[in-house]
């Protein structure tokens, strides 16, 4: 009999602290950035975890651990899921962005579906951005003439 006493104990103590943990969390807002995780240069090397930052409206990878890296002028250039060895590594349901930057640099940053819009906007796609120039450059000679 007295078991059952001591098991209640403990399973209200467990619930006290896991609520105490939830309202902790629920209370500190949301975390800024985007997570995901990513490789330099694309194809190669290993996967990182870390978080997207598009602050000034210059996007930075800043992985858990290491310096962060700039992506001036990055440009999304693919939208692909991740392959059945890369399933192993990061999450299968993910999606990866294939991304360039100034100076040659490539990147892909895996991110789960939901986060692919927010992404695509910190980093926009070359295609997107070429069409834009291109209807700027008509719209100044159209308002020379």
């Amino acid at each position: 009999m007295i078991e059952y006493v001591l098991l209640a104990g403990g399973v209200v103590g467990v619930g006290w602290l896991v609520r105490r943990k939830h309202r902790a969390r629920a209370g500190a807002g949301p975390v800024p950035g985007i997570p995901g995780m990513a490789r330099m240069p694309a194809g190669q090397g290993r996967w990182r975890p870390g978080r997207v930052y598009a602050d000034g409206g210059v996007a930075r990878w800043v992985p858990e651990r290491g310096e962060a890296v700039e992506l001036p002028g990055g440009r999304a250039t693919g939208l692909r899921v991740p392959s059945m060895k890369e399933g192993i590594f990061i999450n299968p349901g993910s999606r990866i962005v294939t991304c360039s930057y100034d100076g040659g640099g490539s990147i892909e940053i895996a991110v789960m579906p939901l986060d692919v819009r927010e992404l695509l906007e910190a980093v926009p796609q070359a295609d997107q951005t070429d069409q834009t120039d291109q209807t700027d450059q008509t719209d100044q000679t159209d308002q020379a003439d």
